[in-house]
């Protein structure tokens, strides 16, 4: 008959996957009849859970998924060294899954765990992520638990700093500084940290009233060839900025280029604050000036929540969220001539 699959016995039983799996996993939102209808076709079709052969005793995989957009990013670096460094003490393994900002990808990837292949799943989602169908469909099949970029329509625990006052901080600092035209370099209006991160921006320059037809929102992607062209056109323009906030750590080393091609001296022409948890910054020349998260913490907390949940069954994952706040480190990069 070839492998049996979770589809397979789902369709014989007239059940969805998702319960079908969690009969699987012994959990307690499926009825003792239930579980036991699943458990006894299993073992009639032979049916093993893929990639682990065994038994269906067996009703942990000892393993979680970590989904997550890239790693070359320091901030999902550092997160992931927080994230195993409680998965080993636990004696668990951590699968990392790469989505590389493609939705499509990360689809992909969630329905693959769906299956049952890992006991929980930590995620941050991709930056063109903007349907949560496939999300919610993982969310019901194994706990979840979000780190940074989360999904609000998702109930479940959400680990994640204070984007917001962090927008809000880097703009006041660059009009402390002595700016009128700030830049905010944003990467998706679809994601959390991009849309707070934004309205901190927005509220700042209201707050110091600033004229915000000098003040805009530039949104960058993936191609990075496009960006740096972007940013150059922008070095270029009668307007161009005398402060730049930007949102993500990889852009920084294109704004580094482009002031250096156009001749313009970072911070006496121009000054920059980024987020990022690059442990470059302080070598920069000059060192960046940087809103630094706190990923390995979160990463930490995102960890010890899920193997919370995996412990108790009847856990309501959303009463675990929790907000840790970043910290504004001030350097050459926003300093020099006012």
């Amino acid at each position: 008959m070839g492998n049996i699959t979770i589809k397979m016995l789902a369709k014989q039983l007239n059940l969805s996957t998702a319960a079908v799996s969690k009969a699987l996993r012994d959990s307690h939102e499926i009825s003792p009849t239930t579980k036991q209808r699943v458990l006894d076709l299993a073992a009639i079709l032979n049916y093993i859970p893929h990639p682990y052969a065994g038994s269906l005793r067996e009703k942990k995989s000892r393993t979680i998924a970590v989904v997550i957009p890239e790693v070359a990013d320091s901030f999902f670096s550092l997160a992931l060294n927080g994230i195993e460094a409680v998965a080993i003490e636990k004696g668990y393994h951590a699968l990392i899954y790469l989505t590389h900002e493609n939705q499509e990808r990360e689809r992909e990837i969630l329905k693959d765990l769906e299956s049952g292949r890992v006991d929980g799943v930590i995620m941050s989602v991709a930056m063109k992520t903007n349907t949560f169908e496939h999300i919610r469909l993982l969310h019901q099949a194994v706990p979840l638990v979000f780190f940074d970029r989360v999904c609000e329509e998702i109930n479940t625990a959400k680990i994640t700093t204070n984007d917001y006052e962090c927008g809000y901080l880097a703009t006041k600092h660059l009009i402390e500084a002595g700016c009128k035209k700030i830049v905010l370099l944003s990467v998706s209006e679809s994601l959390s940290i991009s849309s707070r991160r934004m309205q901190g921006y927005k509220q700042a320059l209201l707050d110091h009233q600033m004229d915000e037809t000098l003040c805009r929102v530039i949104d960058y992607n993936e191609d990075l060839t496009m960006n740096y062209d972007l940013l150059i056109e922008l070095l270029k323009s009668k307007d161009r900025p005398d402060g730049i906030v930007a949102t993500v750590s990889k852009m920084t080393t294109e704004i580094y280029l482009a002031c250096m091609e156009r001749g313009l001296n970072i911070p006496n022409d121009i000054k920059v604050v980024c987020f990022s948890n690059d442990s470059n910054a302080p070598i920069f020349n000059p060192s960046l000036t940087t809103i630094t998260q706190p990923a390995f913490e979160m990463g930490k907390l995102a960890a010890t929540i899920l193997f919370k949940a995996l412990k108790r069954n009847s856990m309501v994952l959303s009463d675990e969220s929790a907000v840790i706040p970043s910290d504004l480190l001030i350097r050459a990069s926003t300093a020099g001539l006012l």
